[in-house]
């Protein structure tokens, strides 16, 4: 069954969405720097999921402030 979600409502989960990805991208990022001298294939994964919630971030920006970031 699907619930019914108000505006509102919707735009609070945006922005946790938003904040959610923003600690996951640092938290690869990190992870990136922690694995680069003993890991390399760990390190360049960790990069590759930093990327993906970079394009997440851009994204969200994009759809909760129109413009903000453009090019």
């Amino acid at each position: 069954m699907t619930d019914v979600v108000d505006s509102d409502e919707l735009l609070r989960r945006m922005h946790r969405a938003r904040a959610c990805a923003v600690t996951q991208e640092r938290t690869w990022r990190a992870r990136r720097e922690e694995l680069r001298p003993t890991d390399p294939e760990g390190s360049r994964d960790a990069a590759v999921r930093a990327i993906a919630y970079e394009a997440v971030l851009r994204v969200l920006d994009e759809v909760l402030t129109p413009g903000r970031n453009a090019e």
